[in-house]
């Protein structure tokens, strides 16, 4: 083929690599800034390959893949599944996992805790690879220093927008738009129905969005008679451009928005597990103990006695005579062995628990209340934050929210205590009078209290204030507190900081959705406020290109 000039002869393509895969190949995109090319096969599978054909990964996320595009920075490859979700894969880690975004306020607080592990699992099995996660921050933390806007469409013609790619900021339907185009000589407005978008691509002042979608346009004031539109209307491809420069203009301060949100909903992930993980530990162990120390109470209907197990411990530990059921139980049913068993399990949980509290809960409560606060100072910045809707009440009661949980989780620390000290209490109590009952030295055994032995019976044998708290069906169940309790936070109202004076009636559990609820509707009303601002002019939030000027 000749050129322009007509000087010389080139070829217009030149065949670089021929080379076969597995499966047939439906789409594919080059990385913007290094020899990278992925590609997605028939098979929903990233295949990810440099120039010289070298293989470097390939991953499968168990979905269908319906879209593949690149970061900018070429450092992450995002795709598109038939379900709706989008996911993140930084190409310089082999193990395909979605990225996490950690926060790290080293200047006020050490690093940002884990999620902690579900017992009984190894490291992986939880989605989550320990060796692979510290490959995550380096990334991360330079991912925020660039503001990154993911955009996505799907069938349904909705416009998904968000930051780094894991912030929702809000989204559009080309359906409810305006669009001002041109028919028969005269300009008139439209609107698109039955509409699927097929691609999307902003521009990288953050300023213009090109729609590339199918559907039917249609005149607004076009009639449906029967389901079939009457008037002019144009079928096929359509290309829109979406004025997105309020992105550009609201560009620092949906930053710092997303920054603290992004890195609040992380830690939030880390409480939602931690206070699963408690559960679940706490649960085990109990059953454990009720399976144990429920044959009691049948012994004791076995042996026709008109007495609850409490009363026959009480009785044991004031030196009456050991009744036939408790010597039976004791010796034969639950034994030194079982004794030592369940009192490991016990004691062993209510460690984990602390552990999981002091590692994991604490700290992450802690850094939110600190990044509720961070996000309260820039709400009160009411000419720049104002009109991208961070509205400082809600984001208020959201701060306050936050330190109500770290009240709560400094009571469930002392309540898991004085449990797992009582229950240790008992258990020493009990081991000696099974030695004492099989005529076994027992000099060498822990002392234990008497006093804490009769609190146990009276109000934990039979009780749970450490489930209580952790149960989220006990969510909505209060707690009682006494009168005296309640007029000192009565008064304690009175001098500021605070509002809510019924905090100690309700559980962590409750409390952490409140906390979650009252956040969520605080940073979320940014992202609805910002699109209503938007749409609010119609006539220059679109501009259609006809079909035949493409």
């Amino acid at each position: 083929m000749k050129t322009d000039e007509g000087s010389r002869n080139v070829l217009p393509f030149q065949l670089q690599f021929d080379k076969p895969l597995a499966s047939q190949v439906k789409m594919a995109a080059w990385n913007p800034e290094k020899d990278l090319l992925a590609m997605v096969t028939e098979d929903s599978k990233v295949v990810l390959h440099r120039f010289n054909w070298q293989r470097l990964w390939t991953i499968s996320p168990g979905k269908c893949i319906t879209s593949l595009c690149w970061r900018p920075d070429g450092k992450v490859v995002v795709l598109g599944l038939e379900d709706g979700t989008v996911s993140l894969h930084d190409v310089e880690d082999t193990s395909g996992n979605s990225l996490a975004f950690e926060d790290r306020t080293t200047r006020f607080f050490p690093p940002s805790p884990r999620v902690p592990c579900m017992p009984g699992l190894v490291p992986g099995e939880t989605g989550l690879n320990d060796d692979g996660q510290d490959s995550f921050v380096e990334l991360s933390n330079s991912s925020k220093q660039c503001f990154n806007i993911l955009c996505s469409g799907d069938k349904d013609g909705v416009l998904c927008f968000s930051i780094f790619g894991v912030f929702p900021i809000g989204n559009v339907n080309i359906h409810e738009c305006d669009i001002p185009t041109m028919t028969k000589d005269r300009d008139t407005i439209c609107r698109l129905l039955n509409a699927s978008v097929r691609k999307v691509a902003l521009s990288k002042d953050l300023c213009h969005l090109m729609v590339a979608c199918s559907g039917e346009l249609v005149e607004e004031n076009v009639e449906s008679r029967g389901g079939q539109t009457v008037g002019d209307s144009m079928h096929g491809f359509h290309c829109l451009v979406l004025d997105t420069s309020i992105f550009q203009k609201s560009k620092n301060e949906l930053h710092q928005v997303a920054q603290q949100a992004s890195n609040i909903e992380d830690l939030l992930h880390v409480v939602r597990t931690s206070l699963s993980v408690m559960h679940k530990q706490w649960a085990d162990s109990m059953n454990i103990f009720h399976e144990k120390f429920d044959l009691l109470a049948s012994l004791i209907n076995d042996h026709g006695l008109d007495s609850s197990p409490q009363e026959e411990f009480l009785s044991l530990l004031g030196g009456a005579r050991t009744s036939p059921a408790v010597h039976q139980f004791l010796v034969n049913s639950l034994g030194e062995v079982g004794m030592k068993r369940v009192s490991k399990v016990v004691c062993g949980a209510g460690k984990e628990l602390q552990l999981v509290v002091l590692n994991h809960l604490q700290p992450a409560v802690e850094i939110i209340g600190f990044r509720m606060g961070e996000l309260r100072g820039l709400s009160r910045w009411r000419s720049r934050y104002l009109g991208i809707g961070l509205d400082e009440t809600l984001v208020d009661n959201a701060v306050e929210k936050a330190g109500m949980l770290l009240v709560q989780v400094e009571r469930f620390i002392r309540v898991l205590s004085s449990v797992v000290q009582q229950f240790a209490n008992f258990f020493s109590w009990l081991l000696k009078c099974i030695k004492q009952l099989m005529s076994e030295p027992s000099d060498q055994l822990l002392t234990y209290n008497s006093e804490l032995v009769v609190v146990f019976l009276k109000f934990l044998y039979d009780q749970d204030p450490v489930m209580q708290l952790l149960d989220l069906s006990e969510a909505d169940a209060e707690i009682d507190i006494d009168l005296e309790t309640m007029e000192r936070v009565r008064e304690l109202v009175q001098f500021g900081g605070f509002g809510d004076s019924k905090y100690l009636q309700r559980t962590l559990a409750k409390e952490f959705q409140q906390m979650e609820h009252s956040g969520n509707s605080g940073i979320n009303h940014c992202c609805h406020l910002l699109f209503e601002f938007q749409g609010s002019c119609p006539d220059a939030f679109f501009y259609y290109f006809k079909k035949d000027m493409l």
